[in-house]
Parts: structure tokens; C-alpha cells; sequence
């Protein structure tokens, strides 16, 4: 049984507060170019057809009504939602397109709406989505897959909840960050609790298997005393699953923060006390530790999963599907198709022009050699189950792990004599100061990390 449980050091924290890569893949995509393009990525598509695997698709909606000052993702802000139809005109030619790669016999047991808000797009748009989606790849229709939407309450009511559920969807992830007044106003994201609470109510009446909230510590005007009231009231409501995202600010990459007050951001010091608190109140309330910001009841499937060793990560975060092929539809959408990764166009207007032009939108990506899926396994391992085993590793991919990693395990030295882990002759064993920083030891296997020391990410903490 993998021991999930988590110690708050704060002056390991304060020592391993570094800015590093997420993992959602490896490599990441600063890795991506554009010597992987259309051709490459279809070569991979149709070669993945061999192995039978299951799919999962992304589909991106990247419009919303109004713009959440913190928000980094790929978005379209606008009042007027006719702007959906020509995004989706162009985005159901799309999946024509990539579902001719696919074998149709092909389940697809993961499939998630994301964005932006995808409940911008009216019913009728939903609906033929959906439609559109069933006519050129296989959706189960026993709500047997992992059908999950990302919804904005306040763009949701129980008509929407309802129909969401009728084509299909099985899971939903509210956006909350927090319910204080004063935060809301400074990030410009104006939702009461109750709106809230009324679509997680409507959730479980339409049978939703799994409710996720999200939340963001680090905002401005937030308080140690107000984000807790946040999260109990959350866990008063008892959601399977919660994230808690720490808010990067990098107004220099995200234009849309620059309208954040930076003087109003909780000092460092106070950040730390918010996290400690959340970690606390979360715990203490049954929630299981699964990795980086989430927290999820014993009995949901990602904990359950990350105590039977499939728990696995990808672009969409943890996931109980490792053994899918995951392909990225929409504009900026991220695939991960065989041993490659993928990414199509960002700006609307070039992804309509290559869309009219009968080509697929993919611009960049990369594809793995045997020292990338290598180190991936060795990540994906630390990342989601807190333990490696060196004989496993060995067996995999027929090296002598002390030998390859030699230059990694000496770095891992010092973190063991911080007790953030425990190295051995057999294995790495994280330790429960260790797991909120585990990014820090992934970052040893990083070898892009290590060649090139200028790469843009976040804090870890």
C-alpha cells in the first residue's frame, strides 16, 4: 500500500522553491519544434493503429464571456457568442480529419472538454459537437468511459448540467479559485457561492460519477483566515476531488495579468501559511494526498488507482488512462499519438487556414527517442506513486539503472540528507516532506533541464 501521507517543512520549501516543469509530459514542451509536423505526426497516427490501444481526445473550447485576470490558458474572450460557429465549423472538419487516421474499432474511453469555457457554445452546438465527434470515432455508450467537462458555474444552470449528462459527459470540474468577494473582484471573477453550490447540487441529481473543484492560493487580498473559509466550505460540500493550483505570476507571458495589483499578492511568507492550512483542513478532513496540487477521497478512482501502481499523468493531469493514445483537437491542443507529442496552431486564424486548406493543424511536436521514454518512465513513476523500483526499470529497458544515472543519483544525495527521500541500493522511496516537492526530484532525471538552464516555468510552490 503506497503511503500518501504529506509533511509541510516550510524551511524546505523556502530551500526548494524553484521555478520547474510540471510533467504533465516528458519532455516538455519547450522540447516541441517544428521539424515535427503534419507528415510526422500521421506517420505516428497510423502506426498506433497496430497496438489496438484505446483513445482519449481533448477537445478545446477556447472562448469565455469575460477574462479571469489570473488565467494562463489559450483563450478567446468575447460577448458574442456567434464567434463559436465558424471555431466550430472548422473544428468538426478537424475531427473528420483525425478520426480517418484512427482505427474505428478503437474504444474511446477518455474524453474531455476543456478551454476556455466550453459551455460558452450554445445546446444545439453542444449536441452536434457530440454528434460530430460519435460519426468519426468510437464513444461509449454505456457510460463506462471517463467523460469529463470543465464548467464555469456561472456560464451553467440545470438545464445545461442536465443535458451535459444526457450526451454523455460522467464527470465535471468546476472552476471556484475562491468564494472571498474582495479576491474575486481583483481577479475579476465575480461568482457567488451560491451559483456555485447550485451547479454542484445539480451535478449529483443528474448522477455525475465525480465532481471536481478547483482552487487557487497565492491571489491577491487572500489571507490565511479567508482562503481557509473557502476551503471549508468546499469540503463542506464534499466534492470527490479538489485542486489547489498555486497562482504563478508572470505578467510578462500572460498579458492578462499585468491588470493584477502585484503589491496586493500575498507576501511569500504568508503564501506558505495559506498552503500549510489548506493542506491541513484538507487532510484532516479524509482527503488523500495524490501529488502536486490534488486531493481526492480514498475511494475515487484516482486513489485508487495510485494505490493498485496504473496512476498515470498526462496533459490533462493525473489520470487513471495510461494506456491511451491521446489525441489533441482544437486550436493549441496538445496529443500525445505512439511515442510523440504533438501540438496544433494557436491563433484562430491559422488554424482556420490550415483547416481550409484540408490539412491537419498540428505545427509542432516531438517525437521520442529511447533516452526520452527512458526518463519518462522514471518521472511518471516519482510523480504518481512517490516510489521507483530499480530492478523494474532495469527489466523495461535493459540498463543497469547506477550505471545511466549515475550524475542523477549524486544530485538525489543531497535531497537525501534533507529527508525528502530515501535512496537505496534497490530504489527511490519519497518521503512525506518530500511529496509536495516532487518536482524537485523529478527535476534530477530532466536531462533538457540540466543542458539548457534558461527555460521559462513556474514556482514549485
Amino acid at each position: 500500500m503506497i503511503n500518501t501521507a504529506i509533511a509541510f517543512d516550510p524551511t524546505l520549501v523556502r530551500k526548494y522553491d524553484k521555478a520547474g516543469p510540471r510533467y504533465t509530459s516528458y519532455p516538455t514542451a519547450v522540447q516541441f519544434h517544428d521539424g515535427f509536423g503534419e507528415a510526422k505526426y500521421r506517420e505516428q497516427a497510423l502506426a498506433s493503429n497496430a497496438s489496438g490501444r484505446p483513445l482519449s481526445l481533448y477537445v478545446h473550447i477556447p472562448f469565455c464571456d469575460t477574462v479571469c485576470f489570473y488565467c494562463a490558458c489559450n483563450k478567446i474572450v468575447t460577448k458574442n457568442r456567434r464567434h463559436a460557429a465558424p471555431y466550430l465549423d472548422h473544428l468538426h472538419r478537424e475531427i473528420a480529419l483525425q478520426g480517418a487516421l484512427f482505427d474505428r474499432a478503437r474504444p474511446v474511453t477518455q474524453l474531455h472538454w476543456g478551454g476556455g469555457t466550453p459551455t460558452f457554445i450554445s445546446a444545439e452546438e453542444m449536441r452536434e459537437l457530440m454528434r460530430v465527434t460519435g460519426e468519426h470515432f468510437r464513444l461509449l455508450d454505456d457510460d463506462s468511459g471517463e467523460y469529463s467537462i470543465e464548467v464555469d458555474p456561472r456560464e451553467t444552470d440545470d438545464h445545461t448540467v442536465a443535458l451535459l449528462r444526457e450526451l454523455g459527459f460522467n464527470r465535471l470540474s468546476l472552476g471556484v479559485q475562491d468564494f472571498d468577494p474582495d479576491v474575486q473582484k481583483a481577479v475579476n471573477r465575480i461568482q457567488s457561492r451560491e451559483i456555485t453550490l447550485k451547479a454542484m447540487e445539480a451535478a449529483r441529481r443528474e448522477g455525475f460519477k465525480s465532481i471536481s473543484v478547483d482552487l487557487i492560493y497565492g491571489l491577491p487580498l487572500q489571507t490565511v483566515g479567508s482562503f481557509a473559509r473557502t476551503v471549508d466550505d468546499i469540503i463542506a460540500q464534499s466534492p470527490d476531488r479538489i485542486s489547489v493550483f498555486n497562482y504563478a505570476h508572470l505578467p510578462d507571458l500572460f498579458k492578462t495579468q499585468r491588470q493584477i495589483d502585484a503589491s496586493a499578492l500575498p507576501p511569500s511568507a504568508v503564501k506558505l501559511e495559506i498552503l500549510k492550512t489548506v493542506i491541513e483542513r484538507l487532510t484532516g478532513a479524509g482527503y488523500v494526498y495524490i501529488g502536486m496540487d490534488h486531493f481526492a477521497k480514498p475511494d475515487d478512482e484516482l486513489a485508487l488507482a495510485q494505490q493498485a501502481g496504473t496512476l498515470y499523468r498526462n496533459f490533462q493531469g493525473y489520470s487513471t488512462h495510461a494506456d491511451c493514445d491521446l489525441i489533441g483537437l482544437g486550436a493549441t491542443s496538445i496529443g500525445m499519438v505512439s511515442d510523440s507529442y504533438s501540438q496544433n496552431l494557436k491563433g484562430l486564424e491559422d488554424y482556420y487556414a490550415r483547416i481550409d486548406e484540408g490539412r491537419l493543424a498540428v505545427f509542432r511536436g516531438v517525437r521520442l527517442d529511447a533516452d526520452d521514454r527512458l526518463r519518462r518512465a522514471v518521472i511518471t513513476d516519482l510523480i504518481c506513486h512517490f516510489t521507483l523500483d530499480f530492478a523494474a526499470v532495469e527489466r523495461r529497458f535493459g540498463i543497469r539503472f547506477g550505471d545511466y544515472f549515475a550524475l542523477e543519483l549524486a544530485e538525489l544525495a543531497d535531497m537525501q540528507a534533507d529527508g525528502l527521500l530515501a535512496l537505496s541500493e534497490t530504489g527511490i522511496q519519497v518521503l512525506p516532506p518530500g511529496r509536495l516537492l516532487i518536482r524537485n526530484i523529478c527535476m534530477a532525471f530532466d536531462r533538457y533541464l540540466r543542458e539548457q538552464k534558461q527555460q521559462r516555468f513556474s514556482k514549485v510552490i
